[in-house]
């Protein structure tokens, strides 16, 4: 009887937290096809009673979020592009090839994490502007072509990768590179398929950077898009939601065509590290 009483409770918690995510997702899709001050009402309905798809229609046509979501879309795909080239090899590196220094740097990397990413916000501007990189996707891209914690998240996996194996490969005359083209890289598929999804993810909600780097209304990301929108249309809250879930479904839609991938590969990642 306990037994069931406490599978009872944590069913229970378990729909309502589910439910108090999924609401408001489901009231923004509401609101998006609401006509103009029809959610600013008290009590706001939950459901248009006449959906219109005005909104999205002013967003691309007045707006330009077409431009913007074009400008993420790029952004996020060489992002995802460079994280998985430039982690794996790295990831490979600490993993399995023997240099003087190896474990000190990779200790060296780890304690670099516990800085806040914010401390280098300045130094790595100023660098940028140095460059003349500023107001290009390249200030963007650049400083999140490699990240610790994707190279972390490879060596772990790449630890499993026996050593006979890539011995093998040296011994019958392949390369490096060809070792790591042709044996390393289907290993770590599993691993790969979990970095790019956060890659993606994160590049494509990324917000601080790409406010801080692009200054030209042309070059602006879909979330700086919005945010500045937001503020010269504060008072059109079906217009933003129709814009939040432009921003949104993209995000949810890679979820859960992947999620099987996604939460597959950190859990053979947490097993073989």
């Amino acid at each position: 009887m306990r037994r069931t009483v406490t599978i009872a409770l944590v069913n229970a918690a378990v729909a309502a937290l589910a439910l108090a995510v999924v609401a408001p997702l489901a009231w923004m899709v509401g609101a998006s096809l609401m006509p103009r001050g029809t959610a600013q009402t008290f009590p706001p309905p939950l459901w248009p009673e006449h959906p219109t798809g005005e909104n999205f229609r002013e967003l691309f046509t007045r707006l330009h979020l077409g431009r913007y979501a074009l400008n993420s879309l790029l952004i996020a795909l060489a992002i995802t592009a460079s994280q998985l080239l430039l982690n794996s090899l790295a990831g490979y590196a600490f993993a399995k090839l023997r240099f003087g220094g190896r474990d000190r740097l990779f200790a060296l990397l780890l304690a670099a994490l516990v800085v806040p990413l914010q401390v280098g916000m300045l130094p790595l501007f100023l660098l940028l502007k140095h460059l003349g990189l500023i107001n290009t996707y390249w200030a963007v891209i650049i400083p999140s072509m490699a990240t610790i914690y994707g190279i972390f998240m490879v060596r772990q996996y790449a630890l499993s990768i026996p050593d006979s194996l890539l011995d093998a490969a040296r011994i019958d005359g392949a390369g490096e590179l060809r070792i790591y083209f042709s044996i390393v890289l289907p290993v770590l598929r599993p691993v790969l398929a979990t970095l790019g999804i956060f890659a993606f993810l994160g590049a494509w909600n990324d917000f601080m950077w790409p406010l801080a780097v692009l200054t030209g209304s042309d070059s602006y990301t879909l979330p700086v898009a919005l945010a500045i929108m937001s503020g010269e249309h504060v008072q059109d809250a079906e217009l933003m939601m129709a814009g939040s879930l432009l921003t949104t479904l993209p995000v949810l839609l890679l979820f859960v065509i992947l999620q099987r991938q996604l939460i597959g590969g950190i859990m053979m990642g947490g097993v073989k590290g």
